[in-house]
């Protein structure tokens, strides 16, 4: 039954990368709530996870030409040095303060999403 889980965790998780709305959350909190596995393991897991899913779902954007490349010039400039720092502070973090983060994240991400207008512009048609 647990592989089945699993299946589905992935299968909803690629699903929820492919739209671009972070199923690398979904995988760190199935892995983290269902597996014998630690906070920084599911990260790491979640990171490798995101390769092969982001590039895949990276190739239909573009062809759909759904990506701003001028939008995503910033993004990745700061993103990059974000990212290699954040990678050694939560490395140095102790565990329950980086659960407590995530935890934190996730729940304000769920109320912005709750309580942000329905409709919003759209950047591209």
């Amino acid at each position: 039954m647990s592989f089945a889980i699993a299946l589905l965790a992935g299968a909803a998780a690629g699903a929820l990368s492919a739209w671009g709305i972070g199923g690398g959350t979904l995988l760190v909190l199935y892995i983290t709530c269902f597996t014998e596995l630690g906070q920084r393991a599911a990260q790491g897991i979640n990171l490798l996870y995101f390769l092969p899913t982001a590039a895949l779902a990276l190739t239909g954007h573009i062809k759909n030409k759904l990506i701003d490349r001028w939008a995503v010039l910033p993004s990745v400039a700061t993103g990059v040095p974000a990212a290699i720092a954040a990678s050694y502070i939560a490395a140095g973090v102790e565990i329950d303060a980086l659960r407590r983060a995530f935890g934190i994240f996730v729940i304000a991400v769920g109320v912005f999403e709750l309580f942000a207008p329905t409709s919003r512009p759209a950047s591209h048609r």
